[in-house]
C-alpha cells in the first residue's frame, strides 16, 4: 500500500497573505540545515585530537527558542537524538541570551560522559536581552578523567568512576549587555581533572567556534526574513517532518511485533543483559515499548532515557525518505515506553559509558527486529557494536596521552542489495581513523588494517565484511575494550545466514567482548569486527 505524499500549505505572516508550498519550504529546509552542517565543519576544522578532527565524532544542531530541535547536521545519530535533552537541561537552567553552558551528565542531558556537549543560547539581533534559538555542539573528548585512561572504563560500577561529571553550567557568562565572558576558573577544574588538557582545551575551544557559527548563521536569518517568518517556517518543518513520518507508518496501522535480544555481559559480569522490545502502529504513532529489558545493571551498560530515545528516533528515520528534514518532529511520532530503573533507563548513580555506545545499539537492533515481526521490510543485521577501543598512558617523554576510536564493520544485507563492508552503522556514523594521523599523534603502529574476508553472511544477497585492525604498542600502556557480538552473531533476513561474530586477542591470547589490558612495547592488540547478515537464501551451487 502506498500512501499519497502530503503537501504542507502554511500562512506565514509576513507582508501580504502569502503561502508557503513544497519548494519554498525544501529551501527553508536546507537553509537551517546548512547552518547546522557549518557548525560541524566549523568543528572539525578547529579540533585537536584524531577523534574529533578526523573520525568526526561528534554533531551539532540548532533549536528553536522554546528548545525544538529545527535542523542537525548529517552526524551521530546516538548524540543527535539524545541532544534535545541537554537544551531541555539548559532551559531549566534559565539561561541568559549569550550563556555557553557546558555539561556532559547523563542524568542532566547528556549521554556519556566523554561526551562534552556545549550548548550557546542565542541572543536576538535587535534585543540582546531576548533568546531566539540555541546552538549545541556534542564531541566526544578522548579524556575526561576517571579510572582508566580514555575514560571508557571496562568495570565501572559507578558514574564517578567514568569521569569528571559536569551538570549545566555556564562556560562563558553573558554581562546582559551583549558581552561575554569565558569563566576562567569553571575552565582550569575541567582541565585539571583530565590527563591531556591542551587536546581538551584544543577540542573546547573548537566547539565554541562551532555554537558562535550557529548563533551567527541563525541570526543573519532571523535578520533577512524577520522573527515572524523564520518562526512560522520552523513550525511548518516541524509539522511537516511529523506528518511525513506519520504517513510512513500509517500504511502499518495495526502492525505489531516483538522481539528479544542481548547484551554479551555488562563488563563486571559475563552474564547477558536482556534486552525487549515490543511496536505499534497505533493512530499513525509508532509506540515502542521496552518492558522486559534488564533492570539496571552493575556494569556500565546502562543508558539514559534520552539514549533509548535516540535509538528509537534513528530507527523511524531510516524508514523515510531522504527528503525529509531530520527535526524533532519525527520525535513527535514516537511514543516511548521504557521502565524506570532498568537498564535502558538507568538512575543516577549508575555507570553508563557503555550503554551510550553498546546499549544503543543493541536497542537499535531490537526495535529493527520488532518491527521485522511486525511485517515492514527491514534489512539483516549489521555489526552490532561500535567496537569501543582505548589506549592511553605516558610517552617516551613522560607525557600523557589518550587515543580513543570505534571500529567499522559489516552491514546487513537487504532486498535491495548486499551490505557494505567496513562501515560504522547503526548508532554510529564516524569515519576511520586514517593511520597516518593515528601513528603521527600516538605511540601506536598499525600492523593490519583490512577488510575481514569471508565475515559477511551468506545469501541471495550477501552481507558486508568487517574489518581486523590490529595496533602494536610502542610504549608501556592500557588499552580498554568495550564490544559486542563476540558471541551472538549478527542475524541474516529472509533466509540469509548470519554475519561472522568479532573476536579480540592480545598477541595469541583470546580477550573477552570487555577487558582492560596492559601492554608492554612491542604487544599487539587484534580487533576482528563482525561481519553483516545475508539476506535471502543463496542460490544454489
Amino acid at each position: 500500500m502506498t500512501t499519497r505524499r502530503e503537501e504542507p500549505r502554511v500562512t506565514l505572516p509576513r507582508e501580504g497573505a502569502a503561502t508557503i508550498d513544497a519548494l519554498e519550504l525544501t529551501v527553508w529546509a536546507h537553509a537551517v540545515a546548512m547552518i547546522a552542517e557549518e557548525m560541524g565543519s566549523v568543528l572539525v576544522r578547529g579540533a585537536i585530537s584524531p577523534n574529533i578532527r578526523e573520525r568526526r565524532d561528534a554533531s551539532s544542531a540548532l533549536f528553536d527558542a522554546a528548545g525544538q530541535m529545527v535542523a542537525q547536521a548529517a552526524h551521530i545519530p546516538v548524540h543527535l537524538g539524545a541532544m534535545p535533552d541537554a537544551v531541555r537541561a539548559v532551559l531549566a537552567r534559565g539561561p541568559r541570551a549569550g550563556d555557553v553552558f557546558l555539561l556532559n551528565d547523563p542524568f542532566r542531558g547528556g549521554s556519556h560522559l566523554p561526551d562534552l556537549t556545549l550548548v550557546e543560547a542565542i541572543g536576538d539581533p535587535d534585543d540582546a536581552a531576548r533568546i531566539i534559538g540555541y546552538a549545541a555542539v556534542r564531541a566526544h573528548h578522548a579524556d575526561v578523567g576517571g579510572m582508566s585512561p580514555g575514560s571508557m572504563p571496562q568495570g565501572a560500577t559507578e558514574l564517578v568512576q567514568e569521569g569528571l561529571v559536569v551538570p549545566p553550567v555556564r562556560l562563558v557568562r553573558a554581562d546582559g549587555d551583549g558581552g561575554a565572558a569565558i569563566d576562567d576558573d569553571l575552565l582550569s577544574l575541567v582541565l585539571a581533572n583530565v590527563r591531556t588538557p591542551q587536546e581538551r582545551l584544543g577540542d573546547l575551544r573548537a566547539q565554541l567556534a562551532a555554537c558562535a557559527a550557529g548563533r551567527d548563521g541563525w541570526r543573519a536569518l532571523w535578520r533577512r526574513e524577520g522573527a515572524a517568518r523564520v518562526t512560522a517556517a520552523v513550525d511548518a518543518l516541524l509539522s511537516y517532518a511529523e506528518r511525513r513520518a506519520i504517513a510512513r507508518l500509517a500504511s502499518h496501522e495495526g502492525a505489531v511485533g516483538r522481539a528479544a535480544d542481548a547484551l554479551e555481559g555488562d563488563g563486571v559480569s559475563d552474564a547477558e543483559v536482556p534486552v525487549r522490545a515490543a511496536v505499534r502502529v497505533v493512530d499513525g504513532r509508532l509506540r515502542v515499548d521496552l518492558a522486559g529489558t534488564a533492570a539496571q545493571v552493575r556494569g556500565n551498560v546502562n543508558c539514559p532515557r534520552g539514549v533509548a530515545m535516540a535509538a528509537a528516533v534513528f530507527v523511524l528515520r531510516t524508514l523515510l525518505d531522504d527528503d525529509v528534514p531530520t527535526n524533532d518532529g519525527i520525535a513527535r511520532a514516537i511514543v516511548l515506553d521504557v521502565p524506570e530503573g532498568s537498564a535502558a533507563n538507568a538512575r543516577w548513580p549508575a555507570a553508563v559509558a557503555a550503554g551510550n555506545v553498546e546499549m544503543s545499539q543493541r536497542l537499535a537492533d531490537t526495535i529493527f527486529a520488532a518491527l521485522a515481526d511486525a511485517g515492514l521490510a527491514v534489512p539483516a543485521q549489521g555489526q552490532g557494536t561500535m567496537n569501543n577501543v582505548t589506549f592511553g598512558g605516558t610517552d617516551a617523554h613522560g607525557r600523557a596521552w589518550t587515543f580513543y576510536e570505534t571500529l567499522g564493520g559489516g552491514q546487513g544485507a537487504s532486498a535491495r542489495g548486499p551490505g557494505p563492508s567496513g562501515v560504522h552503522v547503526g548508532m554510529s556514523n564516524t569515519r576511520n581513523t586514517p593511520v597516518e594521523s593515528l601513528e603521527v599523534a600516538y605511540p601506536l603502529r598499525i600492523e593490519t588494517y583490512a577488510l575481514r574476508g569471508g565475515s559477511g553472511g551468506v545469501g541471495a544477497h550477501a552481507g558486508g565484511e568487517g574489518v581486523v585492525r590490529a595496533y602494536q604498542a610502542l610504549v608501556p600502556c592500557t588499552a580498554t575494550l568495550l564490544t559486542e557480538r563476540r558471541a551472538r552473531a549478527p542475524q541474516g533476513a529472509a533466509g540469509g545466514e548470519p554475519g561472522a561474530p568479532g573476536a579480540n586477542r592480545l598477541d595469541d591470547q583470546a580477550l573477552p567482548a570487555k577487558c582492560r589490558v596492559p601492554l608492554v612495547a612491542g604487544q599487539v592488540l587484534r580487533v576482528e569486527t563482525p561481519g553483516g547478515g545475508g539476506w535471502g537464501p543463496a542460490s544454489p551451487g
